[in-house]
């Protein structure tokens, strides 16, 4: 098995390979942080921490780096709303990224530099630049020169004579920021100071960075020259990424990233996802609606990355749904361990995981992360699990060997946990319809009472209203037993 993914840089499907054997270095475009999460959000953050999940899993060291973005004409705005500063709102959507993610059960990542952290290394790259022919100031700014990167398009696939062409009726030459540039496509390095705006002191005056300057200097300051994997959403490849290569390659003459993985964007009903719709919802809002966090993540993850999904009520319910199923398997050893013999707690008693469902796991997550492929191989794990333990419940044991169904567990378990799904046995209702075992047992009881009655219609409507909630019954001279769908 050879992990394989999808370059959006040659656009096409390659074998993984890294630059120092055994090691991933690997940047994600984080947030900038002006107001809460949303689900874009959610989804871009609960992709990358799998991608990191799995090539761990796979046996690579990995070294994650995630940015903040803390300098921004949105985060400017908003502190002018509130009369706020900069900083204080910076920290306080800071604070509360790390709580919405703590929700998800997404991993911290080995570093979170900061833009407003990094100006040293911001400003050794402008200069770097500037002696290198590729930036040159202008009134206060410092900007980019485009056409003297020959390869910049190659990320996007765009030419800089077709964005001419599309973008000559939409240029505004009377833009002071225009007539500064000697090239329309030029972008800026370097903004000079404005009146009430923070600034740092610098060789071309008092001013700020550019975005897309802050992600080239932090790639550069914490992982080197070259990464083996840099990640972020399809919105940012072109200008952000493309930009990021311009700048970066210019200045090191080697390659910024080995390979670039973008995943798709999230609509709501079909929608884009704005706040003039009224359809943007953050990951507070939802998870503050009761909605599962691992039902979240388990949504996500049932679509390839790289593909669009669509956020709906109907969407959000089947993998509640699908997570209850997943719950109940996960739960298996904690519900009917110790009536199996098992030593649940007790490390040294776990046995080895089933050797054909990994490589049958690892054989389709290796396809370009084939999240839904290896959740299918955990769905089959879980729903068998769940099987035996309603056997358990109605017949006091199982044909299965005990040391067989721990084997599944701890694999069930094991998988899960590579795409961070896990549960927690707690007092609340498992079962994918909403019904608790023992609502499930007084329905029986209300059945077995009408036909005893002889009121076998009253005994038929219960019967199908369990069968409609995903509740089959097995009636036998033994009793009634019944297990979930």
């Amino acid at each position: 098995m050879t992990l394989t993914l999808y370059n959006t840089l040659t656009r096409r499907q390659e074998p993984f390979t890294t630059v120092e054997p055994g090691k991933v270095k690997m940047y994600y475009c984080g947030v900038t942080v002006y107001d809460y999460c949303h689900l874009g959000h959610a989804r871009a953050c609960i992709v990358w921490d799998v991608v990191r999940r799995y090539l761990q899993f796979s046996g690579y060291e990995v070294r994650y780096i995630q940015n903040f973005t803390d300098i921004d004409d949105k985060i400017l705005n908003r502190a002018r709303q509130e009369h706020s500063s900069m900083e204080a709102v910076a920290d306080r959507f800071i604070k509360a990224y790390f709580e919405d993610m703590a929700r998800l059960g997404i991993k911290e990542a080995d570093e979170y530099p900061r833009a407003t952290h990094t100006m040293n290394g911001i400003q050794r790259l402008i200069h770097d630049l500037e002696n290198k022919g590729y930036a040159y100031p202008s009134a206060g700014d410092v900007y980019y020169a485009v056409r003297q990167f020959s390869d910049y398009g190659k990320l996007s696939g765009r030419k800089l004579d077709d964005l001419q062409a599309g973008a000559s009726d939409r240029v505004n030459i009377e833009d002071p920021e225009y007539q500064k540039k000697k090239d329309p496509f030029d972008f800026a390095l370097w903004k000079a100071a404005k009146p009430g705006e923070p600034a740092w002191e610098s060789p071309w005056g008092s001013g700020r960075p550019g975005w897309h300057i802050e992600c080239s200097a932090m790639v550069r300051d914490r992982l080197g020259d070259t990464i083996d994997i840099h990640a972020g959403g399809a919105d940012l490849i072109f200008p952000h990424h493309e930009n990021e290569i311009a700048q970066s390659e210019a200045v090191t003459g080697k390659p910024l990233s080995t390979y670039w993985l973008h995943n798709g964007m999230v609509k709501v009903d079909g929608e884009k996802m704005s706040k003039s719709l009224g359809n943007f919802t953050t990951i507070r809002d939802l998870l503050d609606r009761d909605v599962e966090p691992m039902a979240v993540r388990l949504f996500v993850l049932q679509a390839q990355y790289r593909k669009p999904i669509d956020f709906t009520d109907e969407a959000i319910a089947a993998a509640t749904n699908g997570w209850h199923t997943l719950k109940e398997g996960l739960l298996f050893g904690d519900e009917y361990g110790e009536k199996l013999g098992w030593e649940v707690n007790n490390a040294a008693s776990k046995t080895e995981i089933s050797p054909e469902y990994v490589n049958r796991f690892r054989e389709a997550v290796d396809d370009d992360f084939n999240f839904p492929g290896g959740l299918a191989i955990i769905f089959e794990l879980a729903k068998e699990l769940r099987r035996e333990g309603n056997i358990i419940v109605h017949e006091g044991k199982t044909a299965i060997p005990a040391a067989d169904l721990r084997q599944q567990w701890e694999t069930l378990v094991t998988l899960a946990g590579v795409l961070g799904l896990e549960a927690k046995l707690e007092a609340e209702k498992p079962a994918n319809n909403g019904l608790s075992d023992a609502e499930i047992e007084d329905l029986i009881a209300q059945r077995q009472a009408a036909r005893k009655a002889k009121n076998f219609a009253e005994g038929d409507r219960i019967r199908n209203e369990l069968q409609a909630q995903g509740i089959t019954l097995i009636d036998s001279k033994d009793g009634t037993r019944w297990h979930r769908n």
